[in-house]
């Protein structure tokens, strides 16, 4: 959702500088426009339409006809009832009471579904709210929160869709703990080298109220996780498809 915050934020900008702009005198308004009536229309129409996308995206939809005063305000050069900075706060209080309305149901069933799972017998909870299960138990060493593992796993959300994979992949993952989210990090120092567990990392130690790439803002994230060998050294961490890593 940030996404159309950066857009119009960019939109509003452009308009104040083109504004000033217009008063200082180049540019000026009183000369005769350089595009016609029609390609006129068809810039406004572009600009229109790549903002509809992104409003329509992020379930934002403002007043239409305050919008319109505040976009001719800022191209015009007139006096705006605030600042750009008043501005730029206006449109993230609004747009966050947005994105806490939207995924207000995305947080709940992230909630009640901890709840529900910490009543299983073989789960176990840290006092961070981390649960995690063992499945395999290592005899191997166990990392500490400066050094870099190798690890196999997959991850998905808890409606069961698979966001990443390294099975499939077929090539295991290597990266400092201290590269990783939080859940990662303190999931992984409870295992010994040849261990398997299941992690279940609530968003606040996961990638939070935000998401990230194919992660949904408040996710509750299921990893199974091989931890393969802890490394003695720090190594850069390696990326995943995506380009970055856990």
């Amino acid at each position: 959702m940030r996404n159309i915050f950066l857009t119009i934020l960019a939109v509003f900008t452009a308009a104040v500088l083109l504004g000033c702009n217009i008063i200082s005198g180049a540019g000026a308004s009183k000369e005769k426009p350089n595009f016609d009536k029609n390609s006129s229309y068809a810039l406004g129409l572009n600009v229109g339409a790549g903002l509809r996308d992104g409003l329509n995206a992020d379930s934002v939809s403002p007043d239409f006809n305050e919008f319109m005063k505040g976009m001719k305000d800022g191209i015009l050069g007139k006096n705006p009832r605030f600042s750009l900075e008043e501005a730029r706060s206006k449109i993230e209080t609004a747009f966050n009471a947005i994105t806490e309305q939207k995924n207000a149901e995305s947080k709940q069933k992230g909630i009640d579904f901890l709840a529900e799972n910490a009543k299983k017998p073989k789960v176990k909870i840290t006092d961070s709210g981390l649960q995690y299960e063992v499945i395999v138990e290592g005899k191997g060493k166990k990392p500490t929160e400066n050094d870099t593992v190798k690890v196999h796993y997959e991850g998905r959300l808890i409606d069961d869709t698979l966001f990443d994979n390294s099975y499939e992949r077929q090539e295991p993952v290597t990266f400092a703990l201290t590269d990783v989210i939080p859940g990662w990090s303190e999931g992984l120092q409870l295992m010994t080298e040849g261990s398997k567990y299941k992690l279940y990392i609530p968003y606040e130690i996961g990638y939070g109220a935000f998401g990230y790439g194919p992660i949904p803002a408040y996710s509750t994230l299921i990893f199974t996780v091989e931890l393969i060998e802890v490394v003695s050294k720090k190594v850069a961490v390696q990326e995943d498809d995506w380009g970055w890593g856990w």
